[in-house]
């Protein structure tokens, strides 16, 4: 028995050290330190070098008031390895400011309806915000988080001006944006529900808006894709958008829920209650402004009978067929045939073709404005965090949206449904650039009319993906390595869980609960973000790398907040740094305070 044990012994002394190597090596990549590019950033945490004491009171290089800019290291660290993306600096909006008329009209619009909406309210406009708030902004909207270190030292090496629109052109073309949207949109959609177990699959619905949204497909493309789908659900990803309301008791899917759907979702208009009866209460106007009617359940069902075309086949799965719907009204005494018919603008609809490509037609009409009009009230409440109207999916055809909406939908129209194009106007206007503060009291008219920019709570993911997201010094995308990316799927999905998935209701701007501050407070995922981790945490990398306990405290607030401390809150952290034994625990207590501060968890 002793010759095998001294045997395994041996084995295990003579191959210790290899294994030792191999789990170093593996960390080191796990990190993300390998360089993916030549063009490198010096050191994240020592590009900002500089004292307190010289730079109180006064404006760094890039203007903003705090602590001076400093000489970048010459040393080099593990931190010095942090790439550049590459960049696109050509976009279509540079020509706003090189003359493109058309381009320069578009904004021109829009900042006009902008004005008269502050003018018909009587309210005044705030400053602008600084270029890492609207950066922030952008990313939260965009890519779901905060920015990184590695971003915001990347933008500090351009010139001021050109920072806010090398982000949102970087953002535009990165991955981390069209799996986003692709979710947020999926919502829309379908739900944030599983639905049939047997015949529909959200993960490749999802992928394939990934995939549509990487290739700025036109949107009123993509309305055209679900309307009309075709195949199996699992190598026609599109047909998922019909096979979420599986009916089980008649194996087709449900028209009537794909009405709802496609009502709310590519119309914004809200006629489920039409289903039951005639609206008597004046809650849905159908018609136009000019002649406005009260909505019936025709409209409804009516509406619902274009998709009865869509019949599953076997193995060929959804395929299109005549339409055959019969129902009975409320108070008729048997079924009546029901013939396919839109709720407005009959006149657009076309006389020839298949019921759902017919309906597809006039959904993506240029002349329906009302469609239009959804689309970029969703576009906006991705962006703000919050509807420009009452409700997203909720545009009355006899009440006008505000001002800004109106124009934005005219451009969206003009530049032919693009996406992309849409994102850009919102982001470069003066509602999305304002700052959140004003010297004057705050109202709701003022955040409604883009006077302000509007206060709105993170949703679960976003904190999720912003605290994560601090705690590392270079972007988590998919050149992440695969430990990172597979951290951040797992403590994610944890997080939302237990924190609280709002579902479809995006936007609701709820209290704050008591259960959701426990899971901030005592939550894993924060000690997992902040711990003694050398190879993966921010914290180990800001005490060992940062010269100075200025700079410590500057580093983190920009991977936390994505701003700089002022000038008292720097004051005070340095000396509460300087009374600590353990600089890292020091620098762990500022993580887990700022992670915990109401400022983290809104948009602003």
């Amino acid at each position: 028995m002793r010759k095998p044990m001294k045997w395994a012994l041996m084995t295990i002394v003579r191959y210790g050290w290899f294994g030792l190597l191999v789990l170093i090596a593996f960390g080191y990549l796990a990190a993300g330190f390998s360089d993916r590019s030549k063009n490198t950033l010096r050191d994240p945490v020592a590009k900002t070098n500089f004292s307190a004491a010289e730079g109180e009171g006064k404006k760094n290089a890039s203007g903003e008031s705090g602590l001076p800019l400093g000489k970048v290291a010459e040393e080099k660290s593990p931190l010095a390895e942090a790439k550049s993306p590459s960049l696109d600096p050509a976009s279509r909006f540079d020509a706003v400011a090189n003359g493109d008329d058309g381009l320069r009209e578009s904004m021109a619009a829009i900042e006009a309806s902008l004005a008269l909406g502050w003018d018909e309210a009587g309210v005044e406009r705030t400053e602008t915000a600084d270029w890492l708030t609207i950066c922030r902004r952008m990313s939260l909207a965009l890519v779901g988080s905060g920015l990184s270190l590695e971003e915001i030292r990347r933008l500090e090496s351009m010139p001021e001006s050109q920072r806010e629109q090398a982000h949102l052109e970087s953002l535009l073309v990165d991955p981390r944006f069209h799996q986003y949207w692709a979710e947020r949109w999926s919502r829309f959609y379908v739900g944030a529900d599983d639905g049939p177990f047997l015949v529909y699959r959200r993960r490749r619905f999802r992928t394939w808006l990934t995939d549509q949204f990487t290739q700025n497909t036109r949107y009123d493309e993509i309305v055209r894709r679900l309307v009309t789908a075709e195949g199996l659900w699992t190598d026609r990803p599109e047909v998922n958008f019909l096979t979420v309301t599986f009916d089980s008791n008649d194996g087709q899917p449900d028209p009537v829920r794909l009405a709802a759907r496609a009502s709310r979702a590519f119309l914004g208009l809200r006629i489920d209650c039409l289903q039951c009866h005639n609206d008597f209460l004046g809650n849905v106007s159908l018609g136009s402004a000019d002649s406005p009617r009260e909505g019936m359940q025709t409209d409804f069902h009516q509406l619902a009978a274009f998709f009865t075309s869509a019949k599953t086949n076997g193995l060929q799965g959804v395929q299109e067929n005549e339409a055959n719907y019969h129902y009975q009204y409320l108070d008729a005494n048997a079924e009546v045939e029901v013939t396919p018919s839109v709720p407005y603008q009959p006149e657009l609809l076309p006389t020839e073709g298949s019921p759902r490509h017919r309906l597809a037609a006039w959904m993506t009409h240029p002349e329906n404005r009302q469609a239009g009009r959804s689309t970029v009230s969703h576009v906006w409440a991705l962006l703000f965090g919050r509807s420009a109207t009452d409700a997203v999916d909720n545009l009355p055809l006899d009440e006008e949206a505000p001002a800004v909406i109106e124009a934005l939908t005219d451009e969206f129209i003009t530049h032919q449904f693009d996406l992309r194009d849409l994102i850009r106007m919102i982001v470069h206007s003066s509602a999305f650039r304002v700052s959140s503060r004003a010297e004057f009291e705050v109202t709701d008219a003022h955040e409604d009319t883009g006077a302000v920019f509007p206060l709105t709570r993170l949703r679960p993911e976003q904190m999720a993906a912003s605290i994560i997201q601090s705690a590392r010094i270079k972007k988590i995308d998919r050149d992440s390595s695969l430990l990172v990316q597979l951290d951040k799927f797992g403590s994610t999905n944890d997080f939302v869980r237990r924190y609280g998935d709002q579902g479809e209701d995006e936007f609701s701007n709820d209290s704050v609960t008591i259960s959701q501050r426990l899971v901030m407070l005592n939550g894993e995922m924060l000690r997992k973000a902040i711990g003694n981790n050398p190879v993966l945490n921010a914290t180990n990398h800001i005490a060992r790398f940062a010269k100075t306990d200025a700079q410590a405290i500057e580093t983190t607030y920009l991977a936390v907040l994505n701003r700089r401390p002022t000038p008292t809150e720097s004051e005070h952290f340095v000396a509460r740094l300087k009374e600590s034994d353990d600089r890292h625990a020091g620098i762990e207590d500022l993580y887990w305070v700022l992670l915990n501060s109401t400022e983290l968890a809104w948009n602003h």
